[in-house]
């Protein structure tokens, strides 16, 4: 993406469907057996029709109808599906990972390449595999494929997660969907994203209680009927875009936004000083002076998400003064670090701590995302900086931005794919 930068954001956008809540709702398909599953507000991305084509080869059909304003995939699920996940397509994305649950509850047995995805540091799926393993799965790893199976069906149990990782819950939910009996698992993630897929769950027929802000109770059923349900809105785009608005210092709406699920961000931006406000689903952005430096962790829900931390830095590198970010969650988030400073930006890494002393300006350059939300943070730099900047390896953002050059255009923007 080519960006000549500088000039100030304007108009109106609409957050899409969120791409960390339509991957695991759209696993859900796999606990049906002759039923169809339909889902609106699925975002037209990479990593979405990645995971169609993982559902397709497992014998799913897929139908994905998006006209630029409404979208919706319908998938018709057989009364046999296969439960072997090719290696080239679990490669693809981390969230092939959440075809494990699923299909061993499902099928009985599951074969799936150990996943990839953005190079943020390990991410190991230990969780998933314990929480199984203590559902009655037996788990081999081989030659880098994880193979699982389970004589009859897995059995409700008390889990206990060792942290909160949103897909070992995930992943355990939908395993506990079809097991015999109650499963509870306890230090669940929190995020919106868990919500999600716990309503969707309900819509196929499962019984799921939400306990207090650590715990889930879910009755296991013998099979799931037909069901519809919706994508949240993506809280980490719409933050992308608001934190694009504030540094150009531009006036944009962000509409079709839950502010609760961006309360972490919304608190750092007013301690900073941004100028905005929140009404019902739409956050507003209005000009403003330089943003003033803050201290950030990031966190599990609802403290300050990682996903947002690489845009969060790029805005602190033009506020007055010294802002820290300490990075609690992966170990490689601060990859975006050096091609920031390639634009005059002026943020030395110290371990898990990012200090960033603000300058003045940004000037444009040949930059590379290195993850998803490295790509997003230069983009939005760019579109600051003074001159023409050049983000390379875009396949990179296309996993979590939908129509990005599209949206940034009709705010004004002067953004070009090469």
């Amino acid at each position: 993406m080519k960006i000549t930068g500088g000039i100030p954001l304007k108009g109106t956008i609409k957050t899409q469907g969120a791409k960390n809540a339509a991957l695991p709702v759209m696993a859900v398909a796999l606990l049906l057996r002759g039923e169809t599953l339909t889902l609106d507000n699925v975002p037209d991305l990479y990593d979405i029709h990645s995971m169609m084509e993982i559902l397709q080869t497992l014998g799913v059909d897929v139908e994905y109808k998006h006209d630029g304003k409404n979208s919706q995939a319908i998938f018709r699920v057989p009364d046999e599906l296969k439960w072997e996940v090719p290696e080239s397509l679990a490669r693809k994305m981390r969230a092939s990972s959440l075809m494990l649950g699923p299909l061993l509850a499902n099928c009985g047995r599951v074969s799936l390449p150990l996943p990839g995805g953005c190079s943020i540091g390990a991410r190991p799926i230990d969780l998933h595999l314990k929480g199984l393993k203590q559902m009655g799965a037996e788990i081999d790893i081989k030659d880098g494929v994880v193979h699982a199976r389970v004589k009859g069906r897995l059995r409700g149990r008390r889990i206990y997660l060792d942290f909160p990782s949103v897909g070992a819950t995930e992943n355990l939910m939908m395993a506990a969907s079809l097991a015999s009996g109650e499963t509870i698992i306890e230090n669940i993630a929190r995020e919106p994203e868990i919500d999600n897929l716990a309503a969707t769950l309900r819509c196929i027929g499962v019984t799921v209680e939400l306990e207090g802000v650590g715990g889930v109770r879910i009755k296991g059923i013998d099979k799931a009927h037909s069901g519809r349900d919706k994508v949240i809105p993506d809280r980490i785009e719409a933050c992308t875009y608001i934190l694009a608005g504030v540094m150009t210092n531009g006036h944009i709406k962000v509409e079709d936004v839950v502010p609760s699920h961006i309360d972490a961000i919304l608190a750092k931006m007013e301690e900073a000083r941004a100028k905005f406000t929140v009404k019902k689903n739409v956050v507003e952005i209005f000009p403003a002076k330089r943003l003033h430096p803050v201290t950030i962790k990031t966190m599990p829900y609802p403290g300050f998400p990682t996903d947002s931390q690489p845009q969060m830095a790029a805005a602190l590198s033009l506020a007055a003064g010294v802002s820290t970010i300490e990075e609690s969650v992966f170990q490689a988030r601060f990859l975006y670090a050096q091609e920031l400073n390639r634009m005059g930006a002026n943020i030395q890494i110290s371990r898990d701590v990012a200090i960033i002393r603000g300058v003045e300006n940004l000037h444009g350059a040949a930059v590379k995302a290195t993850d998803l939300r490295a790509g997003a943070a230069l983009i939005i730099a760019g579109l600051a900086a003074k001159g023409e900047t050049r983000v390379e390896d875009m396949i990179h953002v296309w996993r979590g931005y939908e129509a990005i050059d599209k949206k940034l255009t009709d705010l004004g923007a002067k953004v070009e794919l090469m």
